[in-house]
């Protein structure tokens, strides 16, 4: 059973140490949410499951709606309306939902600051509900994958994308975190990349798009119910030639 209660401090025994790295950390203690999940095993035991914090990367705004470089955001939405969890709380800067996904509580994040200034919610939101690093998944576009192409890894760097990079400052300058990618194809000719980013998907492009996202869903639901196992490096793998012909 899934529950959210009120407490004057968030404290979960069974968590790692949390991020040491917030700001303004005297505002966030004004109120906190226990996220816990429990399932009664017959022994009367109670088993506790880790948080998962999952951020979609974007810009806000009607303005980059529907572009490139808001797939993220996308993701987030989609899994929102898969998985009924309803985004209604602000919170560090950032659109909040919480829900769970079987039996393991999630958060769901779409930071309201511009792309750059991502982690300045990401870094704060997993300080404040103990998310270990393992169990922070950000999703955003990624330009050296084509079109429509997913990939999951438990870790990386910031491949020169800015708001990958604002999340690793805000995390201490760690890397060990997932990352779900999302292939939007490199920039035809001579085209500018930041005019790139900001454009809208052709027909075709859209398609291949709204596809990736309802395989993304299942993707996710996968990791954060078995982790990094056979199923996600098989799933990579079908995405890397989803398109090749044999």
């Amino acid at each position: 059973m899934l529950y959210t209660v009120s407490t004057p401090k968030p404290h979960l025994s069974s968590y790692p140490k949390p991020i040491s790295h917030i700001q303004n950390p005297s505002k966030l203690k004004k109120f906190s949410l226990k996220i816990s999940a429990t399932l009664s095993e017959t022994n009367g035991v109670k088993l506790e499951y880790t948080p998962w914090l999952i951020v979609g990367l974007g810009n806000p705004g009607n303005k980059y709606h529907g572009t490139r470089h808001n797939v993220g955001f996308e993701m987030i939405d989609r899994i929102s309306q898969e998985e009924k969890i309803v985004m209604n709380t602000i919170q560090s800067k950032a659109l909040v939902g919480i829900g769970s996904i079987g039996e393991v509580p999630v958060l769901l994040a779409k930071p309201q600051g511009y792309m750059n200034f991502s982690g300045e919610s990401v870094g704060p939101l997993a300080a404040y509900y103990q998310v270990p690093l393992r169990h922070i998944l950000l999703v955003y576009d990624e330009m050296s994958l084509p079109n429509g192409v997913l990939r999951l890894q438990p870790k990386g760097g910031h491949g020169y994308h800015n708001g990958v990079k604002s999340v690793i400052e805000h995390l201490e300058g760690r890397r060990e975190f997932p990352r779900f990618c999302i292939g939007i194809g490199d920039p035809p000719g001579t085209m500018d990349m930041k005019a790139f980013l900001l454009q809208k998907f052709s027909e075709v492009e859209r398609k291949q798009i709204d596809a990736a996202l309802e395989q993304g869903v299942d993707a996710v639901r996968s990791l954060v119910l078995n982790g990094f196992n056979d199923r996600i490096t098989r799933f990579n793998l079908g995405q890397k030639y989803k398109y090749n012909k044999v």
